[in-house]
């Protein structure tokens, strides 16, 4: 039964044009070459759009998204760094306030983490931690206003910035030193990452992996893209013997209607070339995404707004973030923007095309048979 079936397969898929009756072939053909048409266009379509989309969702809300929880994460250390400096004059900083940097980074923060709740890269579990986590910035911000009122008392206002360092960073880092008033924060995982920086990391690990799960080839696309290969290259061979087919026992030097199903065809290889260049382009964006969590730190940030006309370090976060624009706007070809939808259509519109020219031949020669051709 194996056998029979796959000698059916065959004779479907590439059937002998000599030997054979015009009835036969033509019935061949009518089943064949539109079902051929579905069935790649079908997988190729769905492919295509999977890689579209991951490659839209990655430019437009995972990687805005990963920007601005790094850029949130930096401030608030930077805004911890600039209290610290700012409140150890004692008298002076309680009539002169926390500096400007330190206001700046904290509303920074906060806008990067609204962006974050728009941005819809997040589910709805990360949504809440997020919330919580802008709630925990604003008791933050409330215990370092506690301490601007003291800071005239020392023993108070330590307290109350150890405090507010420990709802920020949850590590044990030392308050910040003339030599290093950025201090890194280290975040901690599991039952004790219960800070902000922790929450943030977490975030920011869960969109990494997401991104990194979308620049992998998955099982569905490759089966897909196997299958859509295979399926043109027996319609484009199919089509092919068909009109010889047709011009040899019929008389037509060129059916119009299969040459136009056979147009379509001419895409694929641009289509193609566009879901390998955004996968590729996802792929590049991994490490990079990878670096904004890891490699960026205050200080590196806090040189970077110092110095605006220096080499800018490839490790601050606008240089990363541009980089990863950059290599996603060229993985992809715009010209194709908003062709994915559409690449099944045709391949309905293509067997349409090849199942009604061929039934007309097959009604028109074997009830009326022309001269010249074989009933």
């Amino acid at each position: 039964m194996i056998g029979e079936l796959a000698r059916r397969a065959c004779r479907y898929a590439w059937p002998a044009p000599t030997g054979r009756r015009n009835r036969a072939y033509l019935h061949d053909r009518l089943v064949a070459l539109p079902l051929l048409a579905v069935v790649g266009f079908g997988a190729f379509g769905w492919a295509y759009a999977g890689v579209r989309d991951d490659s839209a969702d990655v430019r437009e809300r995972v990687v805005p998204a990963l920007v601005d929880l790094a850029d949130a994460r930096n401030s608030l250390l930077v805004a911890q760094g600039e209290a610290e400096r700012s409140l150890s004059g004692g008298r002076a900083a309680e009539l002169g306030g926390l500096s400007e940097r330190y206001r700046t980074r904290v509303a920074r923060a906060t806008q990067s983490l609204n962006q974050v709740t728009r941005s819809g890269a997040l589910t709805v579990a990360e949504e809440q931690e997020l919330r919580v986590v802008s709630a925990l910035v604003v008791d933050y911000t409330g215990w370092v206003g506690r301490a601007q009122g003291d800071a005239t008392d020392p023993v108070l206002r330590a307290a109350e910035l150890t405090y507010a360092r420990s709802m920020l960073c949850s590590a044990s880092v030392a308050p910040a030193q003339a030599d290093d008033t950025y201090p890194p924060c280290p975040a901690a995982t599991g039952s004790s990452a219960t800070s902000i920086v922790d929450r943030v990391s977490g975030l920011e690990r869960g969109l990494r992996e997401r991104l990194a799960h979308r620049a992998a080839w998955g099982a569905g696309v490759l089966a897909a893209a196997a299958v859509a290969g295979l399926a043109f290259v027996l319609l484009a061979a199919g089509l092919w013997r068909t009109v010889s087919f047709l011009r040899r026992r019929f008389r037509i030097r060129l059916s119009l209607p299969l040459v136009a199903a056979a147009v379509p065809l001419l895409a694929v290889p641009l289509l193609t070339a566009d879901a390998l260049l955004a996968q590729h382009a996802q792929d590049a964006a991994v490490p990079l995404a990878d670096a904004l969590a890891e490699r960026t730190s205050p200080r590196i940030e806090v040189i970077a707004e110092e110095r605006p006309f220096a080499g800018p370090d490839p490790r601050a976060i606008e240089v990363l973030r541009a980089r990863i624009d950059n290599d996603l706007a060229d993985g992809r070809l715009a010209v194709l923007d908003g062709a994915a939808p559409f690449v099944f259509p045709t391949g309905l519109v293509a067997a349409a095309l090849i199942a009604g020219a061929l039934h007309g031949y097959r009604r028109e020669y074997l009830v009326v048979t022309r001269p010249g051709a074989v009933s």
